[in-house]
Order: structure tokens, then sequence, then C-alpha cells
């Protein structure tokens, strides 16, 4: 297709500095021309009430499918003169162009359009030796590998009936009465009821109270229910309990022998072997860990490497994107009507402009500096993670037969290759932190 264009800034008084306009100039005749021939097209098959397949008289065509036809042929030929304009201009366009009717068209023998639209930023990346980065730094001691066997421990507890006075992480069973202002209420009378002392399942008063009886003695005590509680016949109130322990259970916890390491999976029941996988794991969960916060020190100083103005397309795009994760997660979560929930892109504008300014900057330093991800990075991988599972092979294939898999695990090798680069030409001061504060135990 032939067609006049013009491309110029528009004015930055009143415009972003990468915005673009193009006005389009289309020929009228050439658009009616292609009008034409598509509706001959149709009319090959077109039905009609009162007429035979193909026999429909054109000027009915024209009324039913004109319109329709003539905005399709419009805004394919718009679209194919703005393509070319791209190329011929080596605009990168960023968003979605606008395109609209010139409002002072110039030539009166042609259809002429404004395409406005912004172009992505020349970045000019800063030097790199100047940012002061935290490398993130967690060793995994005899200490923590025994902490996690005692919780493999504790996941394989079992309760044996005990003679002494009930205390926390006992399993009590008891009988309850309660009352208020002498008479009972709903659901406040059970038999043989079990629940763990400690673990917060039963109000303050009712835990105290059970502490310290052994099985067989009784208690009376004034429990007040929240104001907030969930049932509102007694929120607000104070009753009368009264309760009869009738059997304590103490935790047993399972020797660390042949016999329970095999239940952890290991054939040959060494506990050196579990020893060893365990601190296998563990140190895979903290190094990825690490890896993270390292990761965030890093993005965090790249934010200071270059200066540049951000399409305001790409930031409109990356809110509304929050926003639609912000009501997926909602949705999770049992949300009910989450689409009428009031959520505003202009609260996600500062993390929006974050995310697209750190992917410019990311996007520029992989292309000067090739770190794309390689194949054998991809696969090696996705051959560490899939070390956690059972069946390694299973998970390798799950992620080679899926192409949108791959691609997300190449955005993170590409993350990790821009990381390692910044590490080696920037200030690296590690951060030792200790094991527990890694994982959020403190």
């Amino acid at each position: 297709m032939s067609a006049n264009t013009e491309t110029k800034n528009t004015s930055p008084e009143t415009t972003s500095k990468l915005q673009r306009t193009v006005t389009l100039k289309l020929s009228g005749d050439r658009i009616n021309s292609e009008v034409e021939k598509r509706l001959k097209k149709i009319a090959k098959t077109a039905r009609m009430p009162g007429f035979r397949p193909g026999k429909v008289p054109m000027k009915m065509l024209v009324q039913s499918y004109g319109p329709e036809v003539h905005s399709d042929v419009l805004n394919d030929e718009l679209g194919k003169t703005f393509q070319e304009e791209v190329q011929k201009g080596q605009h990168r366009v960023a968003g979605t162009p606008k395109i609209e009717k010139a409002q002072n068209a110039s030539d009166q023998d042609a259809l002429e359009f404004d395409a406005t639209f912004e172009v992505f930023p020349e970045i000019t990346l800063g030097d790199f030796s100047t940012l002061e980065i935290e490398q993130t730094v967690t060793e995994v001691s005899d200490t923590e590998v025994s902490n996690t066997i005692d919780i493999l421990r504790k996941q394989r507890v079992e309760y044996v009936e005990v003679s002494r006075a009930a205390q926390n992480d006992d399993k009590v069973t008891l009988d309850f009465t309660g009352k208020i202002d002498g008479v009972a209420f709903q659901g406040g009378t059970a038999q043989d009821f079990t629940f763990m002392l400690g673990k917060g399942q039963m109000l303050p008063e009712f835990e105290a109270a059970a502490q310290g009886l052994k099985a067989g003695e009784s208690k009376t005590f004034d429990l007040k229910f929240p104001d907030d509680y969930h049932g509102k016949d007694v929120a607000g109130k104070t009753s009368q309990f009264e309760i009869t322990l009738k059997k304590v259970e103490g935790a047993e916890l399972p020797e660390v022998n042949e016999e329970f390491v095999k239940s952890m999976g290991i054939a040959e029941g060494s506990i050196d072997k579990l020893r060893e996988d365990v601190k296998t794991n563990l140190s895979r969960e903290v190094n990825n860990r690490a890896k993270v916060q390292t990761k965030n020190s890093v993005m965090n100083a790249l934010l200071k490497v270059a200066e540049f103005d951000v399409p305001k397309s790409l930031l409109e795009q990356e809110s509304t994107e929050l926003v639609q994760r912000a009501r997926a997660n909602l949705k999770e979560r049992g949300i009910k009507n989450v689409e009428q929930v009031p959520l505003q892109t202009e609260v996600f504008d500062a993390q929006a402009e974050r995310r697209v300014r750190l992917g410019l900057i990311v996007s520029e330093l992989v292309k000067k500096q090739g770190l794309e991800a390689k194949p054998e990075q991809v696969r090696d991988y996705i051959e560490e993670q899939a070390q956690s599972y059972e069946s390694p092979a299973e998970v390798l294939q799950w992620y080679f037969q899926d192409r949108n898999r791959l691609a997300e695990v190449e955005a993170i090798v590409v993350e990790d290759n821009v990381v390692q680069w910044v590490l080696k030409h920037a200030k690296v001061t590690e951060k030792k932190l200790p094991f527990d504060e890694l994982m959020g135990k403190k």
C-alpha cells in the first residue's frame, strides 16, 4: 500500500518527551475499492430471507455489511501504514498507539489520521563501580540440622497418657459446662472434649484453668467472652465454667534411630545420611533465600545507575496488571465480589514505576552485556530445583513440555545473570545473616 506519512514530535510543554505523533494519509479511493472487493466476496455466499445464497442484491449487502466492512478495511489500512512508518523511522514503540481522525486535515483528497504513541527511552547506563551492594551470606551449621530433625520428630509425635499435672504441649481431654447468670447456654457444654494446651486453641482463661490439673480434678472459674467473639449470643458477657479433667497425654517423640531414618525415605537407615540430606536441603533453601535478598540489593542499586523518562503507557499497563493480580489474590483468599472491591490503579503507581524502570534498565544491561539465558543455564536451573522433589525426571518433563514454563525459568536465569554481572562490577560487602533471621524465625 502506498500512503503519505509525516512524523513529528508533539509539543514538550503539553506531552511527554517520549511522545510522538504520526500523521497518516490514506487514499479514500483505495479504501472504497477494498470495501467493494470484500463486499463482492461476501456476496458469493451471503444468505438473506427471500434470496438464494449468492443472489442477495448488492444494495442490501451494503446496508447490512457496509459499515462493518468499511471499519475493518480502515483499521487494517491504518495498521499497515502505521507499521510501515514505525519501521521506516526505526521507532521503538512503547504501548499501544492512539489513532484519531486529524482535526486539521491538509489534504482534501485523503483520509488523515493522527497516531500518537510513546517510544522507549534512550538509556545511558552509569558507572557500576560506584554501586554499593550487600551480598547476603548465611551458614548452615550442625545446630540447624539438629533443629530441623527435631521438627521432623515433632511431625511424627505420639501422645501417651501420663499421671502428672497438665502442662503446655499436652493433649487434654475434659468435660465442661458453662453458664451465664446460672443458665446453661448453647455451645457451652461438652463431654470428652480434647485440645492441645498452650496452642491458643481455647480462650486464655480456659487454658489457664486446665493448666496444673490432674486427671479426675475439677475447677470452677469465670470467663469473659471477648466483645468481638464469633458467638454473638455470648459476646462481651461473663460466664461461669466448671471443668473436669479426664485425661492428660504427653508428647512422646520418636528416637532418631534406623527405624526413624527409614521412615524418612532413606532405605539404608543411616543417621549420617539423614543429616547429610537435611543439610543439603537446608543449604538449598538458605541459598535461594540469600539470593533473593542479594538480588533485592542489586535491584535497588540499579535504580541509581540511570536516569530517564518512563513511558506513561507502560506505567498504566503495569498498574492495571497489579490491580488485576490484587483482585486475583483476593479471590483466591475467598473474598466474594472482588470486581466490586474499590482498587484504584493510583495505589500501585509507585510499585508500577519501580517495576517498569527496573525492567527497562535490566533489558538494556542484558542487551549491552549479552546476558541472555543460555539453554544449558535453563536446564541447570530446572535440574537444581527438581532435586527437592521425589521424581526429578517428572519435574524436568513438566517444564520442558510447556514453552510458557520455560519462558518463566528463562526470565529467572536472566535476572540471575544480571545479578552476577553487577556483583562483579560493583562494590560488594558481605552481609552475614543468622540462619533464624534469614528464615523469618526472628
